[in-house]
């Protein structure tokens, strides 16, 4: 199993010191061996998560385009785009552009939106659940044509119709397509039909076993092996803060057992390069072995 780490707080330092913080937890992360690094598409800090809306928040693809050119080999996403925030045509080209100057380091990550302030406060469109829905599933079936180079016509969809959808160059590995959320009539699967990889919210090993019944039981049901959907999920990897990392392991050990392919760890109010170089990275190599 790997860990990968979730960047969404931008507190830590004056807005002048960014670019050298996120440089130095890039690298730090290379010598650590994570497996991702992702960030949040927002524009405002989360209200939901108990942060003001007026903290510090950087653009998510810019900031990926920044943590591409300081990396080599780790995966590199959101975690998750709302649907609401891109033209489904842009966000595959943005994401395909991603993937080249990474050297096909990217995952299209997706989610059908939730923050309606920050929507209503940036003048963006927040439609009914029902439809982000389906528009969601019209994004992932656009980017799965926009990533096969044999096929640049037309969509024509409910929310959106593309009259072509060319796309070069095309990605240097079609990128991985993830859908965020754990909700189990629709997201889940969504992700059964459409998804390469999935994000679960779960705050324990037996909801999170729930949540991979209910994944599993869709792909039965509509004739996909569920052994190829990547899992990941995300922890709040209290325990390597305190220097337990024997006590982190065995706290995720029991998702190891259950398939999950990466925990995703969010820093927290520190220095987001000292957090990856002290407290995540002695957990590594040990997390790998599960």
């Amino acid at each position: 199993m790997k860990l990968g780490a979730h960047l969404m707080r931008f507190d830590s330092v004056e807005p002048a010191a960014l670019r050298q913080e996120l440089a130095d937890t890039a690298s730090y992360a290379e010598e650590a061996g994570l497996g991702w690094i992702s960030v949040m598409d927002h524009y405002w800090q989360m209200m939901r998560a108990g942060f003001p809306a007026s903290d510090p928040m950087l653009e998510a693809y810019t900031t990926l385009g920044f943590l591409a050119g300081h990396t080599e080999t780790v995966q590199l996403g959101t975690l998750v785009t709302g649907v609401t925030y891109r033209y489904p045509g842009l966000l595959a080209k943005i994401v395909a552009t991603l993937d080249v100057l990474s050297g096909g380091r990217a995952t299209y990550g997706i989610g059908a939106a939730w923050y309606e302030e920050e929507h209503a406060g940036l003048g963006v469109p927040f439609p009914p659940l029902r439809d982000r829905f389906e528009m969601l599933e019209e994004a992932v079936l656009i980017a799965r044509q926009m990533y096969d180079p044999e096929n640049d016509g037309p969509f024509e969809g409910k929310h959106y119709r593309l009259a072509e959808t060319l796309n070069r160059p095309q990605p240097l590995s079609r990128p991985e397509i993830m859908i965020g959320g754990s909700g189990e009539k629709k997201t889940l699967r969504l992700v059964a039909q459409h998804a390469d990889a999935c994000n679960l919210f779960a705050s324990d090993p037996d909801t999170l076993r729930h949540k991979l019944d209910v994944l599993r039981a869709h792909c039965d049901d509509v004739g996909r092996d569920f052994s190829e959907i990547r899992v990941t999920t995300l922890s709040d990897g209290a325990r390597l803060l305190q220097g337990d990392v024997d006590g982190f392991v065995e706290q995720v050990r029991p998702l190891a057992e259950l398939g999950v392919d990466t925990v995703i760890l969010a820093p927290p109010e520190t220095s987001p390069a000292a957090w990856v170089r002290d407290a995540v990275a002695p957990a590594v190599e040990r997390v790998r072995e599960l």
